[in-house]
C-alpha cells in the first residue's frame, strides 16, 4: 500500500501557474510537469502532456513510449502557432508496480527517494548540469548561476531523435518516499530541509506537501511550485 500527498502553487511572482501534476495510486502513476511557452502555451503543453502520458500508460505502453510519443505530438502542435517560441514542458514520471517502481524524466523537474537519506535519482537536463558534469562549475556555482533554469531537454522542443529521456528502477522498500516536483521547490528550498520535511513520520504526506510548499513560499517563491510525495507502508 501507498500513501501519498500533492500540491501546487503559482508562487509569489507568477500570475499563472503553468505546472500541472497528475496522481492515481490505483494505476500507480504520478507525473509532474512544468511548461513553457509564450502566452498561455507552457500550461497547455504541460497539460496535453499530462494527459497524453496517463492515455498511453492507460493503454499499456511503457512510460518511456508514452514520453516519447508525447514529445512528438507537441512539437506537431507547435508547427501551428505563429510565435517563434514553442510550447514546451518538462516532466518527472513514476510508475509504482508489484513493489517496484520505475523513474522517468526530461528538463529539470526531478524525482528524489527518501531512505534513510534523500537521494536524487534524476539529473537535471539543464546548461548549469552539463558544466557541472565538464567540470566547468561547481555544485556551489550551478545553484546560483544565471542561467540555471536553461534546459538543454524539453518535451516539445527537442526534437525525436535527440529526446534523451532520464530512466531508473527499483525497489519499493517499506517505509521508503519518492518526491516528484519542479524546480520551483528545488530553487527555494534546500536538500537537507526537503529531507528533514519528507522524512516526518508523525504527519501525513499530504501534510509532508504542504510543509514543502509552505517552505518554498516563505522564501522569493520566484515561479510556480509543485510536488507529489508517495510515501510506502512500512
Amino acid at each position: 500500500m501507498i500513501e501519498f500527498g500533492h500540491g501546487t502553487h503559482a508562487g509569489l511572482r507568477r500570475t499563472r501557474n503553468e505546472d500541472t501534476y497528475y496522481a492515481d495510486a490505483s494505476l500507480g502513476l504520478f507525473l509532474v510537469l512544468d511548461g513553457m511557452g509564450g502566452h498561455r502555451h507552457g500550461e497547455v503543453a504541460a497539460a496535453v502532456a499530462r494527459d497524453g502520458v496517463v492515455e498511453q500508460v492507460n493503454s499499456g505502453q511503457s512510460l518511456a513510449d508514452a514520453i516519447r510519443l508525447v514529445n512528438e505530438q507537441l512539437i506537431s502542435r507547435s508547427r501551428g502557432l505563429s510565435e517563434q517560441r514553442p510550447m514546451g514542458t518538462t516532466i518527472a514520471a513514476v510508475r509504482i508496480d508489484n513493489g517496484s517502481f520505475e523513474a522517468a524524466w526530461v528538463g529539470d523537474s526531478r524525482i528524489y527517494r527518501f531512505d534513510s537519506q534523500l537521494e536524487q535519482l534524476s539529473h537535471d537536463h539543464s546548461l548549469v548540469e552539463a558544466l557541472v558534469n565538464a567540470g566547468e562549475l561547481t555544485e556551489a556555482e550551478a545553484r546560483s548561476h544565471p542561467q540555471r533554469n536553461v534546459l538543454t531537454q524539453a518535451l516539445g522542443i527537442t526534437a525525436p531523435g535527440q529526446l534523451h529521456i532520464g530512466l531508473c528502477r527499483g525497489t519499493l522498500a517499506p517505509g521508503m518516499r519518492l518526491l516528484l516536483c519542479t524546480d520551483g521547490l528545488t530553487d527555494e528550498v534546500n536538500e537537507a530541509r526537503v529531507a528533514g520535511i519528507v522524512s516526518r513520520t508523525d504527519i501525513a504526506a499530504q501534510e509532508c506537501v504542504d510543509h514543502l510548499l509552505l517552505e518554498a513560499l516563505s522564501g522569493t517563491a520566484r515561479d510556480n511550485i509543485t510536488a507529489i510525495l508517495v510515501r510506502a507502508a512500512t
